[in-house]
């Protein structure tokens, strides 16, 4: 089982390719980071940890410049997206991000995806909350041709591009992995459906031998192979014994939290981590 972590690259924050070289030191497998285009000052969605709206959220550097940043500086590290909300981007131009960035790194980028949860914030974007879904789905197999014809083009009721070209492709065949976050059924027969792999959040209760059968069971329903689908597990747990549970479950990775805090902080927060890697 692999070890990452995931952060909100902010601007008050460490430096995205310091970090990514203190990860890589340190032998973690990957870093992710979340997103958030803006957040409209109404605020008629409640966040949904509870509670005020956590100052991070407000202060993200776009996720593609700052994992360019930590691709220039690393040499092995995996570098993702955790997550993406679709609902909020272009097809098209985050397809030749994706596909630039993949390139550029040597093909270590993995697009982490989601519907979000903010009203406001994807209806800025044109996204209506309710067709969330509809329109993720779309624009990933919009971005799938993109990244894997000659002449691509799309055509459903949400995404319509004629025949295309677009480079450059990704160095990964066919295109990099694509891990839908969530919880419900709903979501696994999404990852069935199109997608190459599962980003649950471990939340309480979270039973990784019950996900891993879940996912598996899901797969077989959908006529997928099971061993194509991946499990990244979003926040797991710093605790060695949980994350022994999970390796025996068969998770494929674990993405521990990097805090909110300044750049010395967090070093000093890595270097708390460290002993969980491959232990």
């Amino acid at each position: 089982m692999r070890t990452g972590v995931f952060y909100f690259p902010t601007d008050y924050g460490i430096d995205p390719g310091e970090l990514g070289r203190a990860l890589e030191e340190r032998g973690f497998d990957a870093l992710f980071v979340c997103e958030h285009t803006h957040i409209p000052v109404s605020r008629r969605s409640p966040f949904p940890g509870g509670g005020e709206l956590p100052k991070r959220y407000k202060h993200t550097h776009d996720p593609f410049v700052a994992l360019a940043f930590a691709a220039a500086a690393t040499k092995r590290l995996r570098l993702g997206t955790g997550v993406l909300l679709v609902p909020q981007h272009d097809p098209i131009v985050t397809a030749k991000s994706v596909a630039s960035l993949d390139r550029l790194s040597g093909g270590r980028f993995e697009l982490g995806i989601g519907g979000g949860w903010n009203v406001e914030e994807m209806e800025n974007h044109g996204a209506q909350y309710a067709t969330r879904f509809k329109l993720m789905r779309e624009r990933v197999l919009a971005m799938k041709a993109l990244w894997t014809q000659e002449e691509a083009g799309y055509q459903g009721e949400f995404v319509r591009i004629e025949p295309s070209w677009m480079y450059p492709k990704p160095v990964q065949h066919p295109h990099p992995p694509v891990l839908l976050g969530g919880e419900t059924d709903h979501t696994l027969r999404r990852v069935v459906e199109f997608c190459d792999g599962w980003f649950p959040r471990a939340g309480a209760g979270f039973d990784p031998a019950a996900a891993v059968a879940r996912l598996r069971a899901a797969a077989e329903k959908g006529g997928r192979d099971p061993k194509t689908l991946s499990t990244t597990v979003f926040r797991a747990p710093p605790e060695a014994a949980t994350l022994a549970r999970y390796r025996e479950a068969g998770i494929d990775r674990v993405l521990l939290e990097v805090p909110d805090l300044d750049r010395d902080g967090i070093l000093k927060r890595l270097d708390e981590l460290a002993p969980l890697v491959g232990a």
